[in-house]
């Protein structure tokens, strides 16, 4: 991949010399980042690729600048924002207008925003030049490209690596050094990571990444990303909490997928939210994961049904307010379904994993064993939930008969962490 996005840019000189990349493990469809997923194919774990990663590639960058970054928003809902090219040099502008949108001032000046779809079509005709070219002149240990596709804004490449086959989900991105004046109130908030890592770590940078709001504009409308900040808060999680995630994210995400309503990023920003709310002597309880995954399920029921999930770095966002109460009331039905045999649902989600390995394992053994890259970790993001966890959380079940385990919201009182059994808070 790095000899790829090197062509690339030798191909007409528009991306960075001097670029950042950022490897993730996991793809798009994993959550990894916040994009909408309905325009993305289905590949399937084992059928398809073995292993997956999200590449976030800048297409331009605005670094340096000790000040808080301010974007036009007022074209935009929360979260989300126009990018004007005024404010790079011209050179910049020069190389990039054939990607922008044009609005014309009154006063007759000219102003090319940046354009998230013209951006992504570029990327992909580029991309697919240069994978062209790899393949007319094959080298010896060079990855063999399988299958590209362009699924909305994101290039989707799957390449075989000996036995092993990688899907890499591409967004080109644009990079910021520094911190969205929009999220600056969230620096004064307690959270779970203090004293655990810097803040200098948390705010290192953040991304324009290419996906509108429900009622936006997909020509001119990209999406805040702050995807450098939760690899390092994913750091501080504990290996329970993550457990459950996993769990619950396998169990309900294909579950609930269609109509649109909640995807894998919803489920990380409550987990962040929990974080927050919970006393760490409590999340750090090695034995809770069953604990744990209930508390998720129910309360993505009570985000679902109050359509009311905050992005956990702009709480003001509220990322369900669009869904309707038919999507909603369809959602908690289904829900409501998994709450009441979570442990049946938990063990078919497992099969459905270990089905996976087995054609991974069978691919493997008819080539030899590859290379693996080391993407930036999620903090436990490739553990998948075990027979334990089901057995735990069946244990868990038999012993509350009846009752909602919740160990994050109190709806009346958030300013505490606490934790709810049935109706009762601690």
């Amino acid at each position: 991949m790095l000899r790829t996005r090197c062509m690339v840019q030798k191909l007409d000189q528009k991306l960075p010399v001097a670029n950042e990349y950022l490897l993730l493990s996991g793809g798009v469809r994993e959550g990894v980042v916040d994009l909408d997923l309905d325009e993305l194919n289905v590949y399937a774990r084992g059928t398809d690729y073995d292993m997956d990663f999200t590449l976030l590639v800048p297409a331009l960058k605005l670094h340096d600048r000790n000040q808080p970054v301010t974007l036009d928003m007022r074209h935009s809902a929360l979260c989300h924002s126009w990018l004007s090219l005024r404010l790079f040099d011209e050179g910049t502008i020069s190389k990039w207008k054939d990607c922008c949108t044009i609005v014309d001032h009154i006063n007759g000046a000219t102003n090319y925003f940046f354009s998230p779809t013209k951006v992504a079509d570029w990327f992909y005709d580029s991309i697919s030049i240069v994978l062209s070219e790899i393949q007319k002149k094959p080298q010896r240990g060079m990855p063999k490209v399988e299958k590209v596709e362009k699924n909305g804004t994101i290039i989707s490449i799957i390449l075989g690596v000996g036995s092993s086959r990688m899907l890499y989900d591409i967004v080109p991105v644009v990079s910021f050094k520094g911190w969205p004046a929009v999220a600056q109130s969230w620096l004064m908030e307690n959270h779970f990571w203090d004293g655990k890592i810097t803040e200098e770590e948390v705010i290192s940078g953040f991304y324009l990444v290419p996906a509108c709001s429900y009622k936006g504009k997909k020509d001119n409308e990209w999406r805040l990303s702050f995807a450098r900040s939760e690899v390092q808060l994913k750091k501080c999680i504990s290996s329970s909490l993550m457990q459950a995630y996993q769990a619950c994210k396998a169990i309900i995400i294909k579950l609930l997928s269609r109509p649109k309503a909640i995807g894998p990023y919803h489920l990380r920003s409550m987990m962040l939210w929990a974080c927050d709310r919970l006393p760490a002597n409590y999340l750090a309880q090695e034995d809770y994961a069953a604990h744990f995954l209930l508390g998720l399920i129910d309360d993505l029921q009570h985000c679902l049904v109050n359509k009311m999930c905050p992005n956990y770095f702009i709480p003001q966002c509220n990322m369900l307010e669009h869904l309707s109460e038919e999507t909603v009331m369809l959602h908690a039905r289904k829900l409501s379904s998994v709450r009441s045999d979570p442990t049946e649902h938990l063990r078919t989600a497992i099969e459905h994993v270990k089905a996976a390995n087995r054609l991974t394992l069978e691919l493997q053994r008819r080539g030899s064993s590859a290379s693996i890259p080391s993407p930036q970790s999620d903090g436990g993001e490739t553990n998948q939930p075990d027979d334990r966890l089901a057995k735990k959380l069946q244990q868990l079940v038999t012993e509350n008969p009846g009752k909602s385990i919740s160990v994050f919201i109190n709806p009346d009182d958030v300013t505490r962490p606490h934790f709810r059994i049935d109706d009762k808070f601690f």
